[in-house]
């Protein structure tokens, strides 16, 4: 059983899927605004946020960026739920933080299926490692720290989700299919051009250490220590 937190103003909605969450097994605990949102995550423990963009006061951008901020919430999966449906705000939802976004309105079971996605996921990055090193690289899961060159890099949440997929697969190589399913999940809304453009990102975030992340043609993607 997982405990998960709803943000959304819309009572009616907030409790529909709340309703649904429970029929799955789960604990839902619900709050009408960004504020009330953030308070309940710094006073309990959840393992999923389901994130209402569009709200009076404090807007999902601005909440996820405060529970990314935030060492308690850092890894905590975050749905958006809105009915934004541009490309900016897509883009700009999942580079604030967010794990997957879904559209108003939307499919209930869509919803149920994408929280069961983000929760395996969850599961199963709690019993692997939490620090790899591999040439110049360290990336630290659980501290949320990565070390280039003996410099520490500053990245997105997305960015710092793809290295980690790209670390914890060293020397394998990820299709550009494997690396949306990891990182994005079952988000439409993210295609391969998206991909390449995160990984430009990464690589020049890294400096010289990017160079490591090796551009396999017409597939994907791995990460492997240059030769000395």
């Amino acid at each position: 059983m997982a405990r998960i937190l709803i943000i959304e103003d819309e009572a009616e909605l907030a409790e529909l899927v709340a309703l649904n969450v429970v029929r799955e097994g789960h604990e839902v605990v619900i709050a009408l605004s960004g504020e009330e949102g953030l308070e309940k995550v710094d006073a309990e423990d959840f393992d999923l946020v389901i994130l209402d963009l569009m709200m009076p006061g404090l807007t999902g951008f601005e909440v996820c960026r405060g529970l990314r901020r935030a060492e308690k919430s850092a890894r905590i999966p975050i749905i958006m739920v809105t009915a934004c449906s541009s490309e900016a705000d897509r883009v700009s939802g999942l580079e604030a933080g967010a794990d997957d976004y879904v559209v108003k309105p939307f499919s209930i079971r869509e919803l149920m299926l994408r929280i069961r996605a983000k929760l395996q996921i969850k599961q199963k990055e709690t019993v692997e490692p939490t620090r790899y090193h591999i040439g110049q690289l360290i990336v630290d899961t659980e501290r949320h720290q990565i070390i280039a060159d003996h410099r520490e890099i500053n990245l997105t949440i997305t960015e710092f989700k793809l290295l980690t997929c790209l670390i914890r697969s060293a020397g394998r190589v990820l299709s550009r299919d494997n690396l949306l399913n990891d990182v994005w999940g079952d988000s439409s809304e993210i295609d391969h051009r998206t991909i390449d453009s995160y990984v430009t990102r990464l690589r020049t975030k890294l400096g010289d250490v990017g160079d490591m992340v090796q551009t396999i043609r017409g597939f994907g993607y791995k990460l492997e220590q240059l030769n000395q």
